[in-house]
């Protein structure tokens, strides 16, 4: 018998370490490129049907316990899991929305705080390693959206389970990994949309209200501070929440910081460094070693796992931990130059399409264009 789970469901299943073999239908180049933890590959195509050989190799995975089965969209393979069900096959589930429920997974974390009122709710997508923020004051009832990504409901649920209503909405940066629901989110609850003051550099073309080096945005009574640290992008934005919180978007990460040449190209990368550089020295790196850095991303490896941390459990480290454990912030200039420009890791799928559609130059048709453009995890960091 042929059953049906979600892309939630099979999240919990790995979470509980339930014993199952998953089995991804896809072409071995896209099973290559992004997959779930733990899944094997079996490329499978209905229109010649399930070979011997196909058969063989399940059978050799399976050695009869339970089987999951996913694809792209869940059509491939449904096909997939009849025919084996067909070949006496009892315990087959498939995945309904494939890969793409699973790139639309999300945990909601609460981050602990140093006092009552400040709220902060880390947003998680799973399978791509984008964090999105919540924050609020739980006297005022207020909260800002920070990195919205398209899936816009997910934030709002966020902020109505927290007893919070969103006011304001901003991202910190253009994104280049995955397409932005700021200006969505803003636009449907009607409020203040945010980018920092440099975009306007980057020929963004829908409406937002800039945020200046140094503004102060007051919610009840947590401040949050705007701090211009460009290297990633030109207008990247932090946010110093209360003194005790950085927001660093995809300045600085757990494990590593943001690559340059994403905007600044390959030619121009080291300008991008040279500008990150002084951001980490000059603004980051001169906060307290208590400082919380939450960061925008955290690396999730093509075989869908968390390089650092657990999904559903609070992402960021303290600023003094990084000092000690990041070489990326013991180099001196030249060579933190030299680190980013040399080696750049493989780019986000799809980013100058991304960073066009974030800048209001394109825009999307539908949901499966959308999805199809952010498939696969983050390559933001350096």
């Amino acid at each position: 018998m042929v059953k049906k789970i979600t892309a939630q469901q099979l999240a919990d299943k790995i979470d509980t370490d339930e014993q199952f073999t998953l089995i991804d239908t896809r072409p071995e180049d896209s099973f290559e490129a992004w997959h779930v933890q733990d899944a094997e590959n079996v490329p499978y195509d209905p229109y010649e049907g399930l070979r011997d050989d196909q058969l063989n190799e399940v059978n050799a995975l399976v050695d009869g316990g339970p089987l999951i089965a996913i694809c792209g969209k869940g059509l491939t393979s449904t096909q997939f899991a009849f025919d084996l069900d067909e070949h006496g096959y009892e315990d087959i589930s498939i995945v309904t929305d494939g890969m793409e429920g699973w790139s639309k997974l999300y945990e909601v974390v609460p981050i602990e705080t140093s006092t009552d009122d400040l709220i902060v709710r880390q947003v998680q997508r799973r399978a791509k390693g984008c964090l999105g923020y919540v924050i609020g004051s739980k006297e005022s009832q207020e909260a800002v959206v920070f990195d919205s990504t398209r899936q816009t409901d997910q934030f709002k649920v966020a902020g109505q389970d927290a007893g919070l209503s969103i006011t304001r909405v901003i991202d910190t940066h253009v994104h280049a990994d995955h397409i932005s629901g700021g200006s969505a989110l803003a636009d449907e609850i009607g409020v203040p949309y945010h980018l920092g003051e440099p975009a306007s550099e980057r020929g963004v073309e829908y409406e937002y209200e800039p945020l200046s080096d140094g503004a102060v945005i007051q919610v009840g009574n947590v401040e949050i501070e705007a701090l211009h640290t460009p290297g990633h992008t030109s207008e990247m934005m932090n946010y110093l929440v209360n003194g005790e919180l950085l927001l660093t978007g995809d300045t600085l990460f757990v494990d590593s910081v943001g690559r340059t040449e994403l905007q600044f190209g390959e030619d121009d990368a080291s300008r991008g460094a040279e500008l990150l550089y002084d951001s980490l020295h000059e603004t980051i790196l001169d906060f307290p070693d208590d400082t919380m850095i939450l960061p925008g991303h955290l690396t999730v490896t093509s075989d869908g796992r968390y390089e650092n941390g657990t999904p559903g459990e609070p992402l960021g480290a303290q600023l003094g931990d990084l000092r000690d454990e990041l070489d990326f912030l013991e180099l001196d200039r030249d060579a933190f130059v030299d680190r980013l420009t040399e080696d750049a890791p493989e780019k986000p799928p799809n980013y100058e399409t991304v960073i066009a559609i974030n800048t209001g130059k394109e825009t999307v048709e539908d949901e499966s264009e959308a999805t199809e453009l952010e498939m696969g995890p983050n390559n933001c960091a350096a």
